[in-house]
């Protein structure tokens, strides 16, 4: 599961600035393995130290002690196992899980062929973008959609967000789209 990114450097002495994929930044410290993303897939690293740095980190891996070797880093994955990740309360998800759910809002004119009584067809959620107000969902038009427009949802449970079904893939909100 990606995790975080790479997003440069730090100083001469090989250390990579960290943004995490997570509001407790430094827990991602704590997992016991970390890859990074590469042309031929996951690549095993060890760090040999790390510290937050205001929303991120910085850390050091071993093997790599020059900006140069840290440079090369750069915009790299983090990935971890997921089965290493903390077991969340009722109604909380993890972004990669609700990454590909199909996004259904109600339709005020009636039915929606393939969708239950009263929904339409946004589109899959493609990714989500961390704002200072609230995370908002990316939805990309997919095969039944209601036309091909990219669409910012915010992600407001219980407001906008009426319903996530993980095991359906889909997420139902109560939002309506510009026509």
């Amino acid at each position: 599961m990606t995790a975080g990114r790479i997003t440069g450097c730090y100083g001469i002495k090989g250390w990579v600035r960290v943004h995490p994929y997570t509001d407790q930044a430094e827990s991602l410290l704590d997992f016991p393995a970390w890859w990074l993303e590469g042309r031929d897939g996951p690549e095993p690293v060890v760090i040999d130290a790390g510290r937050r740095q205001g929303r991120g980190l910085l850390v050091h891996f071993a093997g790599v002690d020059d900006r140069t070797a840290a440079e090369a880093l750069r915009g790299r994955d983090i990935l971890v196992r997921e089965a290493a990740l903390p077991p969340l309360g009722d109604g909380e998800y993890y972004w990669h899980q609700l990454e590909g759910l199909e996004v259904w809002c109600q339709d005020r004119e009636g039915d929606a062929e393939g969708g239950q009584k009263g929904e339409k067809l946004l589109g899959r959620v493609a990714y989500l973008i961390e704002t200072g107000a609230n995370d908002v969902l990316v939805v990309r038009a997919s095969p039944g959609s209601i036309d091909d427009r990219e669409r910012l949802v915010p992600y407001l449970p219980g407001d906008v967000v009426k319903a996530v079904d993980l095991a359906a893939g889909r997420l139902t909100v109560d939002w309506f789209p510009e026509v």
